[in-house]
């Protein structure tokens, strides 16, 4: 079973950087990626981020009268 995202953490290390991943359970993953993985990472992130926001409903405006998407 998948396990949920608590908090995660992106330090440099020398000339990588060190990916800490923590589960609600406390549990830590560590790796070591590199500018170009990250990069590839943040790619696929705002590609999914963009789709899913694509595919919101609006459905009411907020305060300042523009359209607010409602999941």
């Amino acid at each position: 079973m998948a396990r949920s995202l608590s908090r995660f953490t992106i330090t440099e290390d020398g000339e990588d950087y060190l990916l800490t991943i923590e589960d609600d359970g406390g549990e830590t993953l560590e790796l070591t990626a590199t500018y170009d993985q990250l990069d590839v990472i943040a790619e696929a992130l705002i590609e999914h981020l963009d789709a899913d926001e694509d595919d919101m409903e609006v459905d009411e405006e907020d305060e300042d009268g523009d359209e607010k998407p409602v999941r």
